[in-house]
Formats: C-alpha cells, structure tokens, sequence
C-alpha cells in the first residue's frame, strides 16, 4: 500500500534534518511553500510538521514559523558516593553556578518562587512530619546556554522561618546557601544526605516547559534529597526533576581516577 503523503513529507524532511542540510536552529520552508513543492493540501502539510514536532526534530514558535530544534550537548553531574566533602553540600544557587561554569558552559537561576504551603503527602511523608504542617517551598528554574535544564523544590519546616530563618520566606537568592543560613542563624547542622532517585515520564507542565517531544521518548530523572541534621532529624527535602535527553549522571564510589 502506497506510503500516505504527509509521511512522504515528514521523511523527506527528517532526512534533510538528520544529513544537515537543513541544520539545527534553520527554518523550514513555509506551509505554502510545502503545499506547492508536494503539491498537498494544508492539513497534510501541518500532519507532516506535526509528526516532526514529535519526533523532537523541529519546533513552531508562533508568529514565526518552523524551525530545526537546537541538538543538546548533556550535562554530567558526578556524585561521589562516601565522599566527606559532599555531606556539607548546598545544591544552591551558588554551587549550580559553580559546577556548569567550570564546565565552561553559561548557567543561569531565575530567582525562587517562595510559597508557604501544606505539601502533599509524598513531601511530608519524606520530612517525617505530619501531612497538616505547614511548609516553605523554594522553587527554582535552571537553565544552561540559555535552554531549560532542571526545576528544583526545596521544602523546610514553617517553624524555621518563625524561629529566625526568615530569609526562608523571601523571594530572593540566599547566596551562601540555605545549608549554610541555616547553620549560621538556627545551629542546624547537616551532617548528611539520602538520595531517592526514580525515573518517571513528564508531565504537561514539564513536556511544555522543558519543549519535550510529544511520544514520550524523553522521560523524567527525579532525585528526592533529604538532608539529616546531627541528630538524625530531616532538615529540608529538595526535588529536583531533570529530562533525561539533557543530563547524565556518574557515580564516583570510593578513590577512582578524575
């Protein structure tokens, strides 16, 4: 049975995509152009793009057309397992910052979004706290050249900020870092941390903001991080969600070469 038109289409131009002739960032003919090139109608050119969309392999930005998506070069995050360094760690602003930059690589946080909330009860549940408390969330968005790379909560007990963490509650960047503030204005310690790592398919949200391709080839890294205080206490629960066509991890256990 003869291949459908819009097929014929797609193919043709995925191919011209995957050769490079048309490279990454570079616009696709018009529709009209199409419609004339494959004598075809409207709605089989768009069926066309739209399985292109798909596929990842293009983009359409309103008002503007249709254009090759830019290939992602990943980011490798090294977790050394047993490290002591790491137990002190702040995945905060100024370590993210940090860490890409000495990759050679342009990072970029927008500052958090700061809710006080009763979180739901996967949240609650990690902090061993009642599913009624009232919690600080921190939300971040991160970007490395300029492209989405990873959101990130953070949640803390509301009774930090009343007890003088109020830097907890404002929409602002805490430049040392919430490990450190913390140490410094309540004499909360953190002496460790527990990585939960699953592997999970985005959400709408996620599919739009991170601009997934829609067959669900890209999925989701999600690592809950709660950290212990010296007595054994969750200090603070992070969750970080980061798609898995733009970051790779390493885990590092015991002396390894760097």
């Amino acid at each position: 049975m003869a291949q459908p038109l819009y097929l014929q289409v797609a193919d043709e131009l995925e191919e011209q995509i995957r050769s490079g002739d048309l490279s990454p960032g570079s616009q696709l003919p018009t529709e009209d152009d199409l419609r004339d090139k494959y004598r075809a109608s409207r709605n089989t050119v768009r069926d066309a793009i739209k399985r292109l969309v798909g596929q990842g392999l293009v983009e359409t930005r309103p008002g503007q057309g249709t254009f090759v998506t830019t290939k992602v070069d990943p980011f490798v995050t090294v977790l050394n397992v047993g490290d002591p360094s790491e137990v002190s760690r702040d995945e905060g602003g100024a370590t993210y910052l940090s860490d890409v930059s000495a990759s050679h690589r342009k990072p970029y946080i927008t500052a958090p979004r700061v809710e006080v909330q009763t979180a739901p009860e996967v949240i609650t549940r990690r902090l061993r706290v009642p599913s009624d408390t009232q919690l600080v969330s921190r939300h971040e968005q991160r970007y490395i050249d300029d492209i989405p790379w990873s959101l990130q909560t953070s949640y803390y007990p509301m009774e930090f900020a009343d007890r003088g963490a109020e830097r907890l509650r404002s929409a602002r960047n805490i430049p040392e870092g919430t490990v450190q503030y913390l140490a410094d204005t309540l004499r909360i310690h953190q002496v460790g941390y527990r990585d939960w790592i699953t592997v999970r398919a985005p959400n709408p949200t996620e599919e739009d903001y991170f601009k997934l391709p829609s067959d669900g080839r890209v999925g989701m890294y999600e690592i809950f991080r709660i950290a212990f205080d010296k007595n054994g206490v969750p200090m603070r629960l992070t969750v970080t969600v980061y798609p898995t066509d733009r970051n790779q991890f390493i885990v590092n256990v015991g002396k390894v070469p760097g």
